[in-house]
């Protein structure tokens, strides 16, 4: 049988188109294949990730698979996005932070002289010389206030600075977060708030309150035990700074010789003269583009000066300061609201009649 050279080029043209077909339909499966694979491989992963996650948790609380149930979901998790977002430090100078608070003379002196010690000890160990044993431990004495947390913020920076701490953080308690209810239950307690301080500064405020002066029976004891304890057992990786009322506090230490022989360096930190309140004031007015008119800081400072000489025992200090500053914007804010289209100026003016105000209610 013969064909035409028309037949021939359409048969050709027809195996063409039907290869091509083919070739086609092969690719789009294929990929398909490769999508579900992927997909099965990236839910693999997810629930790896999320086994491996509740394996290394912190807490040490037992998970839902622990008991046999089912795992939740749990509301509001933070992916790994927003979880290192969340957690970015931004770190800064701590000697110059240090030296920009406002006050404290005495206590930025304190902090100097014993970095330069480490300094200088870390200097004699690397060239072979004998180096004292040396407690990092720190007791903070004063009123409320006066910049015990903040500066035992700024020292733990500085002891990772120095080489003495991995991480540099500080976790903060007290008593409520050292203490349990029941017998068997502090030492878990407190040994929890240790471990999430590892690496860090642990800061203990008002400790004295784990042994009240009159008091019997008391659980707190187990926690002074339990901490000791793992001051020596974890010397290389933890500090403890312990801070309260200056009497309270030689009380608290002078009553038990464990704590006497670890806590030897005393830092106090006084009151707040009525400038540097003043001073605390005009600065968080600065940071928030407020700025006091000049009837404005007279009279602040007028009253200032009435209230240091009025204090009593359980003045706020430097959170006195700050307590007034909010109050006062507030006030400027009811003042402001019933006026229409209000200028720059007037936005960032604190007037007297705001401070008036706030001091009447701020204790």
């Amino acid at each position: 049988m013969k064909f035409t050279s028309k037949q021939v080029t359409t048969i050709i043209v027809s195996v063409a188109a039907t290869f091509i077909v083919m070739a086609i339909l092969t690719l789009v499966i294929g990929d398909d294949e490769n999508t579900d694979e992927t997909s099965s491989i990236n839910t693999e992963s997810s629930i790896s990730t999320d086994s491996g996650t509740s394996a290394n948790s912190d807490s040490g609380a037992p998970t839902d698979s622990d008991n046999g149930s089912a795992q939740q979901p749990k509301a509001n998790k933070l992916d790994s996005t927003d979880y290192l977002a969340a957690n970015k430090k931004i770190e800064s100078d701590p000697y110059k932070e240090l030296d920009e608070l406002i006050g404290l003379e005495g206590v930025k002196k304190e902090v100097h002289d014993l970095a330069n010690f480490v300094k200088v000890q870390k200097l004699r160990e690397e060239q072979g010389l004998k180096v004292p044993k040396i407690s990092y431990h720190l007791v903070f004495t004063g009123s409320p206030g006066t910049g015990k947390t903040t500066v035992a913020r700024i020292v733990a920076r500085i002891y990772k600075d120095l080489g003495i701490l991995e991480k540099g953080h500080l976790v903060e308690t007290d008593r409520s977060g050292l203490v349990a209810e029941y017998v068997g239950q502090t030492a878990m307690k407190t040994n929890a708030i240790i471990d999430s301080a590892m690496g860090g500064v642990l800061f203990i405020d008002e400790a004295y309150a784990l042994v009240p002066e009159h008091a019997g029976s008391d659980y707190g004891q187990e926690a002074i035990s339990t901490l000791l304890k793992r001051m020596e057992d974890d010397r290389d990786r933890l500090v403890v700074v312990i801070a309260g009322y200056t009497n309270e506090m030689k009380r608290f230490i002078n009553a038990n010789p464990g704590l006497q022989s670890r806590f030897n360096r005393y830092i106090d930190f006084p009151d707040y003269t009525a400038d540097e309140l003043f001073r605390i004031f005009e600065l968080q007015a600065k940071k928030n583009q407020y700025q006091l008119n000049a009837e404005a800081a007279y009279y602040l400072r007028e009253r200032l000066d009435y209230v240091v000489q009025h204090k009593n025992r359980n003045f706020g200090n430097g959170r006195y300061s700050r307590n007034l500053f909010e109050k006062s914007i507030q006030n400027q804010a009811n003042r402001l609201s019933s006026v229409s289209n209000p200028t720059t100026e007037m936005l960032s003016e604190l007037t007297k009649e705001d401070i008036e105000k706030a001091i009447s209610t701020t204790k």
